[in-house]
């Protein structure tokens, strides 16, 4: 399917997804369109690393170039982001603490919590790993209670959510739970609710990739529903090997044709099938403030 092709799928699903129940919300993530319009039927921009960020070009581990808040002003509504065991508290790193250290969970949430209270009328989405299994009730959820953003994390009524069924962003923001949070292994929604399993609900692309063309498949995904019936996400960021080292790092010289239209709507087209025709709904980049992927995703919704 052709990128033209998903515009006119997003149209008629806006159609399609209208309801009749009165909402409050008349702007919803910067578009009115987008109130009537499911969750599960948007595309979004996410930042890779979101917390891995410096303007040092020899930050090699840094994947962006703009801090948080920043990030979220230029419109990144998923916030992706790794996380470790540090000093007995859970911290943001980029593999380990020693390569790359972006501060505690904690710290980082109060960042977001401040910048969704100045933009009530935005739906955010919050990817974050768990690769060291820090516990879900004694170190994650006092984090997000820290914060604040426990009060405003949206809890489905049943999992796994087929694509189809999630509420519109004008639900969401209506009810006041309009932060979505996600991880990748060990959430556990009997210790923690708000804290669901990403692969039951989401597939994605490989990582770190290093062909430009992004050849599509679906890598990573969890039943019991069937790949077209999950939201998906394309991990759109380019890595290079240093110096034949074997060692991959994000590419940023590269970043501005990656992130541009071309790149990204190859990438979606060729994901297309497994989706049963459907634009993704997370472009997942490095250096979000470098080339055109907030248009792509404009134009992924029918707006550009």
């Amino acid at each position: 399917m052709h990128f033209l092709s998903f515009i006119t799928f997003a149209l008629l699903s806006t159609f399609a997804s209208a309801s009749a129940i009165p909402r409050a919300a008349t702007v919803c993530n910067g578009h009115a369109e987008l109130c009537d319009r499911s969750y599960g039927n948007v595309t979004f921009v996410g930042a890779h690393d979101s917390f891995a960020f410096s303007e040092d070009p020899l930050a090699l581990a840094a994947d962006q170039r703009v801090d948080i808040t920043s990030q979220l002003n230029l419109g990144v509504r998923l916030l992706q982001a790794q996380s470790h065991n540090h000093s007995g508290t859970i911290n943001f790193c980029h593999t380990i603490c020693l390569l790359f250290n972006g501060g505690t969970v904690s710290d980082y949430l109060k960042t977001v919590k401040a910048w969704l209270d100045t933009n009530p009328n935005e739906v955010l989405t919050l990817l974050f790993t768990n690769p060291d299994g820090a516990s879900l009730k004694e170190q994650w959820d006092p984090a997000f209670k820290s914060a604040g953003i426990d009060a405003l994390a949206y809890v489905p009524p049943s999992l796994p959510v087929a694509q189809k069924d999630w509420p519109t962003l004008g639900a969401l923001l209506d009810s006041g739970k309009r932060v979505v949070v996600f991880m990748d292994t060990g959430a556990d929604t009997t210790q923690v609710p708000y804290i669901l399993p990403e692969f039951p609900n989401i597939w994605e692309t490989p990582f770190t990739v290093t062909d430009k063309s992004f050849p599509c498949s679906v890598d990573r995904t969890a039943g019991p529903l069937a790949n077209d019936a999950h939201m998906y996400m394309i991990n759109h960021s380019l890595n290079k090997d240093v110096l034949g080292t074997g060692i991959d790092i994000s590419d940023p010289w590269d970043a501005a044709t990656t992130n541009g239209l071309t790149s990204i709507f190859a990438h979606a087209n060729g994901c297309a099938q497994f989706a049963d025709g459907r634009a993704p709904n997370f472009l997942l980049l490095d250096f979000v403030n470098i080339g055109e992927g907030f248009k792509a995703a404009d134009t992924l919704n029918g707006f550009a």
